[in-house]
């Protein structure tokens, strides 16, 4: 009797080619007041808004933008259904698609410092093409001693930290925009 190993040979898989994570459809990924993670001219909210651009330099229609942040004073939002939105409670997150043109926007307030760190939101981007998403920081533009010790910030060349710095606009908002590659690429972090 032979075994079975010796006359059938072992099963092999083709690998199944990868999937990138766009383009985007609405579907289980959308929610009322998304890009409100502060109410809408409340005390305090600013907008943050910013185009994201692909390799060649144009905007990407269909790429989505998540943000997470403290609150103005500091405190991490805890509470439980962050997708519920009540019209006067910081949520801490949100999430917006970009326009035709590339164009992303939240309603939020300036980040405070949790633990001394310079105030920043935490981003994630998710567009065509990517294979995976792509994680980032946007840091406030005032200068400050947090912002010069930030440890990220000052291991990265000029060039580099400039393209995790937000700029103010002259009524207070914050810009930023996106750069998936290219000579103004921004820079990515790896978990």
């Amino acid at each position: 009797m032979t075994k079975r190993s010796e006359t059938v040979p072992p099963k092999t898989h083709e690998a199944t080619a990868g999937q990138t994570v766009g383009p985007f459809f609405a579907y289980g990924t959308t929610f009322p007041k998304k890009h409100e993670v502060a109410f809408p001219h409340s005390p305090g909210a600013i907008v943050l808004s910013g185009i994201v651009f692909d390799g060649a330099g144009a905007p990407i229609p269909d790429a989505m933008v998540e943000i997470f942040a403290a609150d103005a004073d500091g405190s991490v939002p805890r509470a439980r259904g962050t997708l519920n939105r009540d019209d006067h409670t910081f949520t801490g997150f949100g999430r917006a698609f970009t326009s035709d043109e590339g164009h992303y926007e939240f309603w939020t307030r300036n980040p405070g410092s949790v633990t001394g760190e310079a105030p920043f939101f935490v981003a994630i981007v998710y567009a065509r093409g990517l294979p995976d998403k792509l994680h980032t920081r946007i840091y406030l533009p005032e200068p400050s001693p947090a912002l010069d010790a930030d440890p990220l910030l000052r291991s990265l060349e000029p060039n580099e930290r400039a393209t995790l710095i937000a700029q103010r606009t002259p009524a207070g908002w914050l810009r930023h925009d996106i750069h998936l590659q290219g000579e103004k690429e921004t820079v990515f972090l790896a978990y």
